[in-house]
């Protein structure tokens, strides 16, 4: 038989080829492919599908195109043509006077169409504006930087959406399947209940109460079902797929030990949260917008030229003249106008200020609710598992007891809730502990890779 072998190049290729169409048939209405996904997999399509993050996108070329029109202004020279083209009618007046020597009359003059082409060039540079025109530039780079920060936050916060999302899924289907463990119990149990029953060593009231922890236990399993089906639409919407997609996800919810301390964290946020670093550059905007505000007391300066043609027939270049020049001026009077504005951004950097400390303050404290809340997720993986474990010899016990009838169906019931309550606890402590740590990566700043 015939081997062939791709290239790798071209292998790389095809493969992502043939994901990328899987993963765009997924979307398509009334298409539901089964996609695996491992989390860094739900993370990588979220960050390039998620709306947040493309309008976060749009915002920071907009601001790139604001730097660029600020920064004409200030390199280049302001160049304007302009053409006048005009007709007008003289209307018939008395005329010319002639004398003689016997007499004297006036000659009229018809009315007359006269038309007029005129064509100018004007050049315009402005050569000291007090800071106003440095001032605009200065304020649109801050602004985008403002605005790369901005996409930075976005991919941070998709991220958390995409963790969380995944790790709602995990929890569900665990506790699908610990709903579906319960039930399998009290199914069993049940059997056993009607087999003493008919054999006459039980009451009918044993019965009676299995039959409805049991229907109890399968409320719970649709209940569980259903926010498992739930977890799945949501991760859908934050990756950009189908809602109907149906997902297999390749991860375990598991507990890894976090080595680092509050103080630690603490630090790390306050040096590399997107957020904050948009406050400061806020208000390194509000002293600049003062700057500008303050050149409304000072003089501008401005180089001219201008060059101009008019003529009766069109297109008008003849009569050519031309003129150069500098101009100066400088504002005298405008009724409290310049004040105003410098003290509207002195109160603008106040402002700008207080918001910076403000945002300082926010972050430390979610780091450490983050944190903390992390800790006591921790601290109840340690005693759930060891709950799991007594639960179940309990469990066991129980049903020993009861089959030897020296137990009742009540401890069995009882034991049973336990060890599912247990279990329960287990996995929404490991829930409770990956996603903490999702938000303090979050809340600390961690650049998205």
């Amino acid at each position: 038989m015939a081997q062939f072998r791709l290239s790798g190049s071209l292998a790389k290729r095809m493969s992502a080829l043939i994901t990328g169409g899987i993963l765009v048939a997924a979307a398509l209405p009334g298409f539901a492919a089964p996609v695996e996904l491992t989390l860094d997999e739900a993370i990588v399509m979220a960050l390039k599908s998620n709306p947040a993050i493309k309008i976060s996108e749009s915002e920071m070329d907009k601001a790139r195109w604001d730097v660029k029109i600020a920064d004409s202004v200030r390199k280049a020279p302001a160049i304007d043509f302009t053409h006048n083209a005009s007709r007008s009618k003289s209307a018939a007046s008395v005329g010319v006077g002639y004398t003689t020597a016997r007499e004297s009359f006036l000659v009229p003059i018809p009315e007359s169409l006269n038309n007029k082409y005129s064509n100018s060039v004007d050049l315009s540079f402005p050569l000291y504006t007090g800071g106003k025109l440095e001032g605009t530039v200065e304020k649109a780079k801050l602004g985008l930087k403002v605005s790369d920060l901005g996409v930075e936050k976005s991919q941070q916060q998709v991220k958390l959406d995409a963790t969380t999302g995944y790790y709602s899924i995990l929890q569900t289907r665990n506790l699908v399947k610990l709903s579906e463990e319960s039930l399998d119990r009290l199914n069993a149990h049940l059997k056993n209940v009607e087999a003493q029953y008919s054999a006459g060593t039980v009451a009918k009231s044993d019965v009676l109460r299995s039959e409805v922890e049991k229907a109890s236990a399968e409320q719970t399993l649709i209940k569980a079902k259903n926010s498992y089906e739930l977890a799945v639409s949501g991760l859908n919407n934050v990756i950009g797929l189908s809602l109907d997609t149906e997902l297999t996800l390749k991860e375990e919810l598991n507990y890894a030990k976090y080595d680092k301390t509050l103080a630690e964290c603490i630090s790390a946020a306050l040096a590399n949260r997107p957020d904050l670093a948009q406050a400061a550059t806020n208000l390194d905007i509000a002293k600049t917008e003062i700057k500008v505000a303050e050149s409304g007391k000072k003089p501008t300066i401005t180089a001219t030229a201008s060059e101009k043609w008019s003529d009766k027939d069109f297109p008008g270049t003849d009569n050519n003249t031309w003129s150069i020049g500098i101009n100066a001026s400088y504002n005298l009077f405008d009724a409290g106008l310049t004040k105003g504005q410098i003290k509207g951004a002195e109160a603008g950097r106040d402002k700008a200020a207080e918001q910076l400390r403000q945002a300082r303050d926010s972050a430390q404290l979610e780091v450490r609710q983050a944190y903390l809340n992390m800790q006591e997720a921790e601290k109840r993986i340690e005693t759930s598992n060891v709950a799991v474990t007594k639960a179940e010899e309990d469990y066991k016990i129980s049903q020993v007891r009861y089959s030897a009838g020296v137990g009742t169906n009540l401890d069995v019931i009882d034991s049973q809730v336990a060890l599912t309550s247990a279990k329960t606890d287990y996995v929404q402590a490991l829930y409770d502990y990956n996603t903490s740590r999702a938000k303090l990566d979050k809340a600390m700043g961690i650049t998205v890779e």
